[in-house]
């Protein structure tokens, strides 16, 4: 089967299975632990059976990535635990087919350059097939533009501002909402339900924050409420007494912040003190416990939206927080159906790619591992090949490593060429390696990244 296929039935996959919550499914493929004792020496065959089974299947890495450390961390540990539920409900299917499936979390701390860090890690690793995440916004713009340019396949389950799936990447999904439908709905509420005839916005300035407060504000504008004040913050300060200044001076019937429940928390706070009466308001950023504890009394009265509905609404969604609090001992939190649905979908786009592809992974056609333009590249634009171990050269930057495939591009070896050494055929028109000799005898391919 041609590789393009494969990519193609992998992203279809993901795209078409849809919410896995939906049916809540409380099936466990779990397998339990039993039998009777046997003989020491039975015992130690046994394991040592048990562990070169393991060593000969295939090992499959979901990286699930989001804040689990920081102002956000709630929502990236939420989103993790559903995450891990899920891979683990899954892991007899994959090991049915010969393959071992693994955990990879990562904490982006909600943080764009760091987000695009772990991006550049999640890439360059081989054994990573999918990135479940990130979950904030503003992370998931920045880290998307890596997994595009890679081939490697992303679905947030939280992410909501508009712009991330509006860019036009084709490995870029995510399972929930967008801010344009919460924000408008936000307004729209605010007009129709609290009687609200101005309103003074607040953002963090953030992708998140900044186009959820931007989605509420046109909606204001096409409604006719008044916006007395936009002002942005600054994330992670403990003071905003200087726009809480410019709110209390306005007046407003309600104010109006876009970002996370650690800001808000001390925006509540701080402009109660000062003697604000009107409505507080926000949105899914401020679904959180923490809110609570940070503004304490001051959080009473305060009306958030929230593209995370309530599962325990039905008899299914009751059954399945029940099963998941008795089987990891942890309590549902705001994005554990989310991970867990966004985990769900990843896994089953894999075992869709894996069945195309004949019973192997099939994800070997992005960019990452080699190129499916077999056109003939007749010279090199890039550079000579001269020095071609150099630090400051990219592989990323040769025709040849990325326009033929691995088995076409024309290699020369250099001596000394050996497994130990990490040699292998290199690209005859920029000197990178393109594969590396397994002890095995077999050729494989290397990802972009591992190029030298």
């Amino acid at each position: 089967m041609k590789q393009t296929q494969v990519k193609v039935a992998f992203l279809s996959a993901v795209l078409a299975l849809g919410t896995i919550l939906a049916g809540c499914g409380g099936n466990s493929n779990n397998a339990s632990g039993g039998g009777t004792s046997a003989p020491a020496a039975n015992q130690e065959q046994g394991e040592v059976s048990s562990q070169s089974g393991e060593q000969s299947k295939e090992k499959i890495v979901i990286a699930t990535v989001g804040p689990l450390s920081g102002s956000a961390s709630d929502y990236g540990s939420t989103a993790n635990a559903g995450a891990q539920y899920a891979l683990e409900q899954k892991k007899a299917e994959f090991e049915q087919l010969g393959f071992t499936v693994e955990l990879l979390p990562q904490d982006d701390q909600a943080d764009a350059k760091q987000a695009v860090a772990i991006a550049e890690m999640m890439v360059s690793n081989p054994d990573v097939v999918a990135v479940v995440g990130h979950v904030t916004t503003g992370a998931s713009i920045a880290a998307s533009v890596k997994y595009e340019q890679e081939g490697l396949v992303m679905v947030s389950p939280s992410s909501t501002g508009s712009s991330l799936t509006d860019e036009g990447k084709k490995v870029v999904h995510r399972i929930c909402a967008r801010d344009d439908q919460q924000g408008s709905q936000a307004a729209i509420f605010a007009k129709n339900q609290l009687n609200v005839k101005s309103a003074f916005i607040i953002h963090d300035k953030q992708a998140y924050g900044q186009g959820l407060a931007d989605e509420v504000k046109k909606q204001f504008d096409q409604d006719g409420v008044q916006v007395l004040g936009y002002e942005g913050i600054t994330a992670g300060e403990k003071d905003y007494s200087a726009v809480i200044n410019k709110v209390v001076a306005a007046n407003p019937d309600l104010i109006y912040f876009g970002g996370y429940y650690a800001e808000a928390g001390i925006l509540v706070k701080q402009a109660r003190d000062k003697g604000f009466k009107g409505y507080f308001m926000g949105g899914d950023g401020f679904d959180s416990a923490d809110l609570l504890k940070i503004a304490g009394p001051a959080a009473e009265g305060v009306v958030f939206t929230s593209t995370v509905g309530d599962i325990a609404a039905t008899e299914e969604g009751k059954k399945w927080i029940e099963e998941y609090e008795q089987k990891t001992g942890n309590k549902v939190g705001i994005f554990t159906s989310f991970g867990y649905d966004a985990m769900n979908v990843t896994l089953n786009g894999v075992l869709e790619a894996i069945k195309a592809n004949g019973g192997t992974k099939g994800i070997t056609n992005s960019p990452r591992y080699s190129c499916t333009n077999t056109k003939t590249v007749k010279k090199c634009t890039w550079g000579k090949r001269n020095n071609p171990f150099s630090a400051s050269r990219s592989a990323a930057g040769c025709p040849a490593c990325l326009c033929q495939p691995a088995q076409t591009a024309g290699f020369f070896s250099v001596a000394g060429d050996s497994p130990s050494a990490g040699f292998g055929p290199h690209c005859r028109f920029c000197g990178r390696m393109m594969v590396l000799l397994l002890p095995c005898g077999r050729w494989q391919a290397l990802p972009v990244s591992y190029r030298r």
